[in-house]
């Protein structure tokens, strides 16, 4: 009867929190239309304007911008490019799951310091499993950028798999993970006056992971007689990233790097060593107001599995398309392939993502 009662309840908590993030989409979607008509147009003028802004707005173009011909007024403090780049469910200005070099809503002219921006995403895992995820930026200067990431990674069917194995009073379902970010672009693209250089920006990302010993407690120690020792860590990242202007459409190219100690970015608890991995994306603007992008995320894998209950990570890799509904807000959707998610697999799956600028 109360293992009845668990499920009930958990299936109205895990519905409300699908409600809330449909809820919030909703909100700023209906939000956004709340901005001024001459606003939302000068979004996206010309592809031209989006990829002299593509690198956050405000960084610079490899090319010249007093060669490119534009019929765009000059800036004002209320003036913006498109709100590029999107959210990561890290908190960073990004992809998905990959970052980029450009900074999110830095300083516009005119300004002081720049805007803040908030995001959320829903992605569903499969086997009751989901990955929930709440982001906040500020860049207070124009290479600064300051993030913020809440993740709720629900572990779906892991309990119930954990208690047939023997462990019958496991009860924790659920893992949550802080992500706290310092990103600094210490190129901009095409500084001093070199078209070919890309724009290049360090991260510092410190991780925090509430849930993970206690699954760990409930194991009797499973996952640090495995090498998954630690609730914390800290990732750094450095990302390069260059828009091309000689193809019929913009094509933004991101590679980086990442040192890390994270299992499963963090929602799997810290070993204790780092790993440098490799991950980077490809993005098309296929319009002025839509792209598609693809990414690849290289996972480290120096921790024991156990048994078929926590395997192995997998690399990742998403097929994502995202909608520029005005300067201020974008939607985007995802196809994702995560390969080994704990006691299953989860490929095939789908997320929608969504981020506003202020």
């Amino acid at each position: 009867m109360k293992a009845r009662q668990s499920v009930r309840i958990r299936s109205v908590v895990q519905s409300t929190r699908i409600r809330v993030a449909i809820l919030f989409a909703a909100s700023l979607f209906a939000a956004s239309w709340n901005v001024n008509a001459d606003e939302a147009t000068t979004n996206a003028t010309t592809s031209t304007n989006v990829t002299t802004s593509t690198n956050a707005s405000s960084n610079k173009s490899a090319s010249d911008p007093k060669e490119v011909k534009s019929d765009v007024p000059a800036a004002t403090p209320d003036d913006k490019g498109p709100p590029l780049p999107l959210h990561q469910i890290e908190g960073n200005g990004g992809i998905f799951s990959t970052l980029s070099a450009y900074i999110v809503n830095p300083p516009r002219d005119g300004e002081p310091v720049g805007r803040p921006s908030v995001g959320a995403a829903f992605i569903s895992l499969g086997h009751d499993k989901d990955l929930e995820a709440l982001t906040i930026t500020e860049s207070p200067l124009k290479r600064l950028e300051l993030g913020y990431g809440w993740n709720y990674l629900n572990l779906g069917n892991l309990p119930l798999a954990l208690r047939n194995a023997g462990l019958v009073k496991y009860q924790q379902n659920e893992v949550q993970l802080h992500n706290f970010n310092a990103r600094l672009q210490v190129l901009e693209e095409g500084e001093f006056d070199q078209k070919w250089l890309p724009a290049l920006t360090f991260g510092v990302h410190y991780k925090y992971n509430d849930g993970i010993s206690e699954v760990n407690r409930e194991t009797f120690g499973a996952l640090s007689s495995h090498g998954i020792t630690k609730d914390n860590g800290t990732d750094f990242t450095l990302y390069a990233s260059k828009t091309f202007t000689q193809l019929p459409r913009p094509v933004i190219l991101e590679v980086g790097g990442r040192a890390t100690e994270a299992v499963w970015d963090g929602l799997g608890g810290f070993t204790d060593q780092y790993n440098f991995v490799f991950e980077g994306n490809l993005v098309v603007l296929v319009t002025n107001n839509f792209a598609l992008a693809a990414e690849f995320k290289q996972q480290p894998r120096d921790y024991q599995a156990i048994g078929n209950l926590v395997q192995v990570e997998s690399n990742w890799w998403t097929l994502d398309a995202a909608y520029v509904v005005n300067k201020h807000l974008t939607f985007a959707a995802g196809y994702a392939h995560f390969g080994n998610v704990l006691n299953d697999q989860s490929n095939g799956v789908f997320g929608i993502t969504t981020k506003w600028e202020f």
